[in-house]
């Protein structure tokens, strides 16, 4: 498992590794990292100290998805039918929710956006309008626990979970054992939700090639969205909330107007199946990947599109764009851009 950060300088140490894994998920400032594996745990790893701090455990089977939540909690998603919420300073379990008829693929927070921005403004990468961004680490966990209070307006957060049993569970995890909402419709298992960045719309992408969207609040169904004729892998929001990009099996990449319900543009296809895309938090690009061992960078403008191609030696699977100035997950335009990386000892 390896972490690259944005110094530019190639470092590799190599700890070696006996299990593979399935997620990760970076706290909001990235000195946390959370990784889950076949082995049923989760591991929190201190990224600058470079160990493990927790292993948390009590998952049956896979843990298919791992989200941070702005209180100090955890929440995870697993092949055992199960999601469950985790208090990370003391590695204990808080709740256990249930309801799902099979495996969990997907969870996420409305408050997923505001939390991988931080401090950082989408508009224009500055922070409270200065002239030049805050570099000062307490300032920006000051000015990024002030976005979160202000997004959340001391309301819970939410959760949407989505499932193999074609189904989707609106959550209030901190209130609430029970659901909020069972939102049904999709034909087949679900590969991806995502609430929007204002929270206030669920997107759905599932292997019935159709993306849904539904009420963040409440759940309720809005809309369903139609053109791929193969599954649809993955989908990205767009920073305004007003957009939603796709990636399917047919090898397409299509745009959405979500006000408008349709399709505004086919952004430049791939010659294979797309897995793998996401929008950048300034809102002018969006990456793209797949089975075509490409990745395509394309540059988003009043619905004008100007496409990169990047060739990679294997398949896609997985491209976040971070808006930090000083983290890189992602290997994006690797044959270009050298990240210093470390490698994690992990799941046994």
């Amino acid at each position: 498992m390896y972490l690259g950060s944005g110094d530019w300088q190639a470092n590799w140490e190599n700890l070696g590794r006996s299990q593979t894994v399935d997620h990760l998920s970076l706290q909001g400032m990235a000195r946390l990292l959370a990784s889950s594996s076949k082995d049923n745990d989760i591991r929190i790893w201190d990224v600058v100290l470079n160990q493990t701090l927790r292993v948390l455990s009590g998952h049956s089977a896979s843990v298919s998805c791992i989200r941070w939540g702005g209180e100090g909690l955890i929440y995870s998603a697993s092949q055992d039918r199960t999601l469950k919420m985790w208090r990370v300073d003391k590695g204990i379990l808080c709740r256990t929710f249930e309801g799902h008829g099979h495996w969990v693929n997907t969870i996420a927070l409305n408050t997923d956006y505001v939390m991988r921005t931080g401090a950082f403004e989408a508009k224009d990468c500055l922070i409270d309008g200065t002239a030049l961004p805050v570099t000062n680490p307490q300032q920006l966990k000051n000015l990024a626990l002030d976005r979160y209070k202000k997004f959340t307006r001391n309301e819970p957060e939410m959760l949407v979970s989505g499932s193999d049993d074609f189904t989707l569970f609106l959550w209030s995890p901190s209130t609430s054992k029970k659901p909020l909402a069972r939102m049904t419709g999709h034909q087949q298992l679900i590969n991806q939700v995502l609430f929007s960045p204002d929270g206030r719309i669920i997107a759905s992408a599932s292997f019935d090639h159709s993306i849904k969207i539904w009420c963040g609040k409440t759940g309720k169904f809005l809309h369903t969205f139609r053109g791929h004729v193969q599954s649809v892998f993955q989908i990205s929001w767009s920073s305004d909330s007003r957009l939603l990009v796709s990636g399917s099996a047919d090898s397409t990449l299509k745009l959405w107007d979500i006000s408008a319900r349709k399709l505004i543009v086919d952004l430049p296809g791939h010659a294979d199946a797309v897995y793998a895309v996401d929008w950048s938090p300034r809102g002018d690009r969006v990456v793209s990947g797949g089975k075509d061992k490409l990745e395509k960078l394309s540059k988003v403008q009043q619905h004008v599109i100007h496409t990169d191609y990047y060739g990679c030696s294997k398949t896609v699977l997985i491209l976040p764009l971070s808006m930090s100035l000083n983290v890189r997950l992602v290997q994006m335009l690797a044959d270009s851009i050298q990240c210093s990386t470390r490698k994690f000892r992990t799941h046994c």
